[in-house]
């Protein structure tokens, strides 16, 4: 009984807080430019913190990911950034054609 009050209390806090800063920066985004240095820099650190991300779920995967070998895992995603360039930033067809092509050289 406690526990699951605490999952509660834990999901409406962290969407109290996600709310919170989307509300605050959709408020204050009128006033940003987009050529400004302080959204450069935001933009730089969004993308800096997904590619450690992805590069970490390459290097370090956790799950199911895990019991695919690295070098099966780098080949997919260097095949999808360059199908993510040729679609013209297209995020369905490489996201589709990742999954298949996990599949398909994890049961080679």
């Amino acid at each position: 009984m406690i526990s699951s009050q605490v999952i509660i209390l834990a999901i409406t806090v962290t969407s109290l807080a996600t709310f919170i800063s989307r509300f605050m920066g959709a408020i204050t985004s009128e006033k940003v430019s987009v050529k400004s240095k302080i959204f450069k820099w935001f933009n730089c650190v969004a993308y800096s913190t997904l590619a450690a991300l992805i590069g970490r779920m390459i290097i370090f995967p956790a799950g199911v990911l895990a019991e695919s070998e690295v070098i099966i895992r780098i080949i997919v995603f260097i095949i999808c950034i360059a199908l993510f360039i040729i679609s013209k930033k297209n995020l369905v067809i490489p996201t589709i054609i990742s999954a298949i092509l996990l599949a398909t050289f994890n049961s080679l």
